[in-house]
């Protein structure tokens, strides 16, 4: 797959809406894989003083998750069903990024079952670690 940068066609993969949208583009994307970006805006809701904060951190993997959902739907011609986060478990937040920087945040399917999704998140600014953890997502019924 080619990577998708057009900031609208991944806003329409994922059920977030703006100014709610923590992912900007989609790079690469396999059976069990994701690997997705944010260039964080200056007016970015979970900016405080320049700062990305944990929860904007959080949300962004978390949206990650959606994107890997969303574009398995896209590529059924089905729309991205409703998900939310059933858990998280280990989240370490290594540093916090600015506005302006860019993340790419990867995301390993380790178990996908009945509409629960879990998953190991790696997420880094300028190929250094600055978050990761696992996650379990569940779609809505």
């Amino acid at each position: 797959m080619e990577s998708i940068l057009d900031k609208s066609l991944v806003e329409s993969l994922i059920p977030q809406k703006a100014p709610f949208v923590m992912v900007d583009k989609l790079f690469s994307f396999t059976e069990n894989a994701i690997i997705a970006g944010l260039t964080i805006p200056a007016d970015n809701i979970f900016v405080q003083e320049g700062m990305f904060t944990e929860p904007g951190i959080i949300e962004h993997m978390a949206q990650s998750v959606a994107l890997y959902t969303g574009y398995q739907y896209y590529l059924k011609n089905e729309p991205a069903p409703t998900g939310y986060i059933g858990s998280i478990k280990d989240v370490e937040v290594l540093e916090l990024p600015l506005a302006g920087d860019d993340l790419i945040t990867e995301v390993t399917v380790l178990q996908e079952f009945m509409g629960i999704t879990l998953v190991d998140i790696v997420t880094k600014r300028n190929g250094t670690l600055i978050a990761n953890g696992q996650m379990k997502t569940v779609l809505a019924k």
